[in-house]
C-alpha cells in the first residue's frame, strides 16, 4: 500500500511539472512582399502536443497530438515556407471572415443600405471576398506559459473593408490545455453596425499530414438531425432539409468516403462531395455543444470538436486536385483531409429564418471553438 501510494504522488508530481511545462515560441516564417515579417508562435504542452500560429491570416500551420502509441504527428495540411501561403492559399488553417462561408452574390442589406463585398467564388463571396481575414497581417498582443499556453493576435478591420461597414477589431486566441485540449477563441468589436461570423478553416487529417491513405478513412459523427440543402452555386436554399435517409446523415459514427461519391445525391453533385452545412442546433446554444467526433482507426486519435455555434460546415477536401505541394513535399489530392467550421449558417444576412450575424457598438461577438484530442 505505502509502494502504491508513494508510485502515486510520483506520478501525480510528473503530472503537474508536465502541466507546468507549457512554452511559448516565437520564430520569424518570413516577409510578406512589402517588407512586413510574419512570425510562427508555437505552443507545446510539454506532453507530446504543440501547435504553431502564423501571424498571417492568425492561421494554424501545424498541431502535433499524439496516437495510441505516444507517437505524436502533425495533423493539419499548410506548407513549409512562406511562399506556399502567398502562392496557393487555400484557406489553409486560416482564420475566416469578416463574414465566413458564402453570401449570395455578396449583396446584404444593413438598416435599409445595400453593401457589395468582392465575389470570389462563381457569382458569391466567399470567407469575406478577396481579401479575408486569411490575407491580412494580425498583431501578437498577448502570449502566455505555463499550464496552458496561449497566443492572443489582433486585426483591426477598417471601415469599408472588402465592403463592410464599421471599424472591427477582432482576436483571435489560441491555447492547449493539459487535458488534451485546443482552443481557439474568437471575439470582435464595432464601432457601428456590421456583420461578423468568424470561424478557422484548417484541413484535418488525423492519420497525420500526408498520410497516403488520405482522410477518407476516418470515422466521422455529428449529432444534427438537419442540414440545409444548396443551389448549384453553394448557397443554401433556406430549407432544413432531414438528413435521415441521405448520405447526409452522420449521426452514428460513419466512414466520410462511404457515401461521398453517390453521384445519385444532387447535393453531392452540387458539391463533388461534401461542402454543406449541418443544423446542430437552430438557433445560438448560449453554451458550448457537441459539434463532431472524428476518429481514425490506424493510430488510434480522436478529435471531439465543440463550439458555441449552431452550425457546422463540412467540406470533404474537394477541389485539392494534386496541383498543391505541402508541407515536406507532400501531394495534396482530393480527399486528403476535411475542413469542419463552427458557426453561423451560410447566407445568413440574406436568409432572416437562420437567425443573424449583425454586431452592433457596445455588444461583443463570440466564437469559442474546442478541440480534445484522445487516443484509443
Amino acid at each position: 500500500m505505502i509502494w502504491k501510494l508513494a508510485t502515486g504522488a510520483v506520478a501525480a508530481a510528473a503530472l503537474a511539472a508536465s502541466a507546468s511545462a507549457g512554452t511559448v515560441r516565437r520564430a520569424p516564417f518570413g516577409q510578406l512582399p512589402d517588407g512586413r515579417a510574419v512570425e510562427a508562435i508555437t505552443l507545446s504542452d510539454g506532453a507530446g502536443r504543440s501547435a504553431t500560429i502564423l501571424t498571417l491570416g492568425a492561421s494554424v500551420q501545424a498541431l502535433s497530438v499524439p496516437d495510441r502509441a505516444g507517437h505524436s504527428a502533425d495533423i493539419v495540411l499548410g506548407y513549409d515556407d512562406l511562399a506556399g501561403y502567398l502562392a496557393k492559399p487555400n484557406f489553409f488553417g486560416a482564420t475566416v471572415g469578416r463574414v465566413a462561408n458564402r453570401i449570395a452574390k455578396g449583396r446584404f442589406t444593413l438598416d435599409g443600405k445595400s453593401y457589395q463585398t468582392p465575389v470570389n467564388d462563381g457569382p458569391n463571396a466567399l470567407h469575406g471576398g478577396t481579401k479575408g481575414f486569411d490575407k491580412v497581417l494580425w498583431t501578437v498582443i498577448a502570449t502566455s506559459g505555463g499550464a496552458q499556453p496561449s497566443v492572443t493576435l489582433r486585426y483591426v478591420s477598417p471601415d469599408g473593408d472588402q465592403g463592410y461597414p464599421g471599424t472591427l477589431t477582432a482576436t483571435a486566441t489560441y491555447s492547449l490545455g493539459a487535458d488534451g485540449t485546443f482552443d481557439i477563441v474568437y471575439r470582435a468589436t464595432t464601432d457601428r453596425p456590421t456583420l461578423v461570423n468568424l470561424s478557422n478553416h484548417t484541413y484535418w487529417n488525423l492519420a497525420g499530414e500526408g498520410d497516403p491513405a488520405g482522410a477518407m478513412g476516418l470515422r466521422m459523427m455529428i449529432p444534427a438531425t438537419r442540414f440545409t440543402p444548396t443551389d448549384a452555386t453553394a448557397i443554401p436554399t433556406g430549407q432544413l432539409q432531414p438528413v435521415a435517409g441521405t448520405p447526409f446523415d452522420f449521426r452514428t459514427p460513419t466512414v466520410i468516403g462511404l457515401r461521398v461519391r453517390d453521384g445519385r445525391d444532387t447535393q453531392l453533385r452540387y458539391g463533388r462531395g461534401y461542402d454543406h452545412n449541418w443544423v446542430v442546433s437552430a438557433t445560438k446554444p448560449g453554451a458550448m455543444q457537441l459539434m463532431a467526433r472524428v476518429e481514425d482507426p490506424a493510430s488510434g486519435r480522436v478529435m471531439e470538436l465543440s463550439s458555441d455555434q449552431p452550425g457546422l460546415q463540412f467540406y470533404s477536401g474537394n477541389f485539392l486536385d494534386g496541383t498543391i505541394t505541402g508541407k515536406r513535399g507532400h501531394i495534396y489530392r482530393e480527399g486528403d483531409a476535411i475542413v469542419l467550421e463552427p458557426q453561423m449558417f451560410p447566407d445568413t444576412p440574406n436568409q432572416p429564418a437562420f437567425g443573424s450575424v449583425r454586431l452592433d457598438p457596445g455588444q461583443t461577438y463570440e466564437n469559442h471553438i474546442r478541440y480534445r484530442f484522445s487516443a484509443r
